[in-house]
């Protein structure tokens, strides 16, 4: 019926005017009812003046330290189970008590013939570039 109605429109418009610039004016503001259906906003929640503001609790945090130096406590990503326990040094690689946890090292700090140095200085190069060019539009 809706697009019955819709030709109807557009052929009534065509015959009234010759001007195709008018036609096209008056076919879309007799269509504007159809095309200008917009939705309703949602109300936000928490917003009112009348409601409390929900706090977000992160996890527990475990302080036993009998439990925190023999277990890895916050490995187990499952909801059933339990985290695994610690194994001796002597079963874990040499590599994992080589790694480094602190900052990472400068440029200075590297070899010139290894792949990090290359990797770090093309790192630092992007970082400077980004920084000349803040704000500017290209």
């Amino acid at each position: 019926m809706s697009g019955y109605s819709l030709f109807r429109i557009v052929t009534l418009t065509r015959s009234i005017t010759n001007n195709a610039a008018t036609s096209l004016c008056r076919t879309s503001t007799l269509n504007r009812t159809q095309t200008c259906g917009y939705a309703k906003k949602v109300a936000a929640k928490g917003k009112s003046k009348g409601m409390m503001k929900e706090e977000v609790k992160g996890p527990e945090v475990c302080k036993d330290p009998i439990r925190l130096t023999s277990y890895a406590v916050g490995a187990n990503i499952l909801k059933q189970g339990e985290d695994p326990q610690l194994k001796p040094n002597d079963q874990y690689p040499e590599w994992l008590f080589q790694l480094n946890l602190g900052e990472p090292k400068k440029l200075q700090e590297l070899d010139p013939d290894g792949w990090k140095y290359w990797k770090r200085l093309r790192k630092e190069n992007i970082w400077r570039f980004n920084k000349i060019h803040k704000g500017k539009k290209m």
